[in-house]
């Protein structure tokens, strides 16, 4: 067909080695999304309450809060690809480490190695964009950064109806623990993609360190636009999405097997949609790929939200899981524009640090969120008042990349 051959047609450019990061990524991410569906069933299962699980998922962001920034700082100076090959043997490990904590109430194993997760977890995170925008082919960064934040999506369908199914063929034997655990050792899987990766890599900076290139080396005006509507939104999100499957858990009754399905069904949808974004946003441009979706995400969350105040109503449930299906798509498919975005606003020379900086302030605001989410429940806040918070939040962030699209188009026509 014409139409999906114009919207496809940059894919089949990508590089061999940018196509075995994506992979790489793709079995980390079934890691990553087993743990989104499942984690906080499998804690709730062990006799977690939901405030004790918010505490422990707030571990996971400790660390990368404060590495992350370093981080970026040190990517210009080293080699990128040993920072694949450590996430890729530490996050299953340590995966498999944190259920066995759970499953025997090692809370001292469980938080230490919620810890190392996430610095392991946000090693390819935060290399991933700076490698994909050195060593992609320039007309091909939109697909290639779309097929890097695929995977999430790819990998959370496929773990959610692989739960579904085991579940339902044998839930005692294939109950959450047993189900992470198979996954956490599919995982394994990324170390050989990542070893595949052949590419000429050549450290950007290898000037000696000095604290002065802090302020002369990048440019903070735009490093501080750029960040802000990631920092308004990622507070806000801390507070919905860590802990979403446990409100459908606590106010609709919904169980682990049947969220793993309504879970892949979004993300099918997701991965459709960022298949597509290239796409949109040549055609439409950034105000349509990203305002536009955020706008009707967050539309969709305060319907998704206010369920709760007719949560004994037989049809509540059923509204609640459709505003939920077209919500993450809605969402979730501006995220690699948004990424792109900031990417070009700030410039090549402050790229590593924006990386490193969006995920030091994703997981600074997922745990400033959580630790505040298990304050609110433990005084008995409902669940549509604390999303309802995210509403507000998502709106002031959509607003603020509104104006830096905006600023970004100026910079465009200047030059």
């Amino acid at each position: 067909m014409p139409f999906l051959s114009q919207v496809f047609s940059k894919y089949k450019d990508i590089e061999q080695h940018i196509i075995y990061l994506v992979l790489a990524e793709f079995f980390l991410q079934m890691v990553n999304s087993s743990f989104f569906l499942l984690f906080n069933y499998h804690m709730v299962a062990n006799g977690y309450q939901d405030y004790e699980v918010a505490n422990t998922i707030a571990y996971r962001f400790i660390m990368v809060m404060i590495l992350g920034i370093p981080l970026g700082f040190l990517l210009k100076r080293v080699k990128i690809k040993p920072f694949f090959l450590a996430s890729a043997i530490l996050v299953p490990i340590i995966s498999l480490v944190v259920i066995y904590a759970v499953s025997h109430h090692i809370n001292w194993l469980l938080n230490f190695g919620m810890v190392i997760w996430g610095i392991a977890f946000a090693f390819f995170q935060v290399a991933g964009l700076p490698f994909i925008l050195l060593y992609a082919k320039k007309e091909t960064h939109s697909e290639a950064i779309s097929l890097f934040f695929l995977t999430w999506s790819v990998a959370i369908f496929v773990a959610g109806m692989a739960n579904y199914f085991l579940n339902n063929y044998d839930p005692i034997l294939f109950d959450e623990g047993m189900v992470l655990s198979i996954y956490s050792c599919i995982g394994f899987i990324a170390i050989w993609m990542v070893m595949k990766i052949k590419v000429n890599e050549k450290p950007q900076n290898t000037e000696k360190f000095e604290f002065k290139s802090l302020i002369e080396d990048y440019d903070w005006k735009l490093i501080f636009n750029a960040i802000m509507p990631t920092l308004i939104i990622a507070i806000g999100a801390g507070f919905t999405i860590p802990v979403i499957n446990l409100f459908f858990l606590n106010v609709h009754g919904v169980e682990s097997a049947d969220f793993s399905v309504y879970g892949s069904i979004t993300y099918l949808m997701v991965a459709c949609g960022i298949s597509f974004m290239p796409f949109i946003k040549r055609r439409f441009g950034y105000q349509t790929a990203i305002t536009l979706f955020q706008s009707l995400a967050v539309l969709a969350l305060f319907f998704m939200a206010i369920t709760e105040y007719f949560k004994d109503w037989e049809y509540a449930v059923y509204i609640a899981i459709f505003f939920y299906i077209i919500r993450q798509p809605l969402m979730n498919v501006a995220g690699p524009m948004t990424s792109e975005l900031t990417m070009y606003y700030v410039g090549k020379k402050n790229q590593e640090l924006i990386s490193a900086m969006n995920s030091s302030i994703w997981s600074g605001s997922w745990l400033f969120s959580m630790t505040i989410f298990s304050f609110m429940r433990q005084s008995g806040m409902r669940y549509v008042s604390i999303f309802l918070i995210t509403v507000i939040l998502y709106i002031i962030g959509v607003l603020w990349y509104v104006y830096l699209i905006k600023q970004y188009e100026k910079q465009e026509n200047s030059d």
